[in-house]
């Protein structure tokens, strides 16, 4: 089966009506943020694999996303072929790795790189910090995560400590 949606919501019906092996899912979605449909898709079928496509580089994205569940994370930048390979590498039940992703976390491992300041957030800070950078209100951002407004401004205060930024706009 092969199925389609053009926004979050109708590719989470999918996942919800059809038996799917492997979901590609785009970070910039018209109405909902890919990182949330990742989590609700793995919510309701843990057993399905899901591939993250993104035009954000792996230096931005791909660290958290495979922390999030995905079984892989690839940029739009990359041509067919590795689209490919790396379709029959999750639907196989492997993790798809990037090669300039295996790049970057093997660097990790042996050098002192540095790192992008939103690796030191924990996943829901993450979660809330893509949403502020898209501009969304803390009100906004509680509607879509199922929290309260004052929840939300402490995590919004905490990321912003752990990375040194003083307002939104720094983000």
């Amino acid at each position: 089966i092969e199925v389609e949606g053009a926004s979050g919501r109708e590719a989470l019906a999918a996942v919800r009506k059809f038996p799917l092996n492997v979901c590609l899912v785009d970070l910039s979605m018209p109405d909902l943020f890919g990182i949330d449909v990742l989590r609700q898709a793995k919510a309701i079928r843990p057993e399905m694999a899901i591939l993250v496509i993104s035009a954000y580089s792996e230096e931005q994205y791909g660290l958290n996303i495979l922390k999030a569940g995905a079984s892989g994370f690839m940029s739009k930048g990359q041509g067919s072929d590795q689209l490919i390979v790396a379709v029959r590498t999750v639907a196989a039940g492997r993790r798809y790795i990037s090669p300039r992703l295996g790049e970057l976390l093997a660097a990790g491992l042996t050098q002192d790189i540095e790192q992008p300041l939103h690796l030191k957030l924990s996943e829901r800070e993450f979660q809330i910090f893509t949403k502020l950078v898209v501009g969304r209100s803390i009100a906004e951002i509680a509607e879509d995560l199922f929290l309260s407004p004052k929840t939300v401004s402490t995590y919004r205060s905490r990321l912003l400590e752990k990375m040194g930024f003083e307002s939104n706009a720094e983000l």
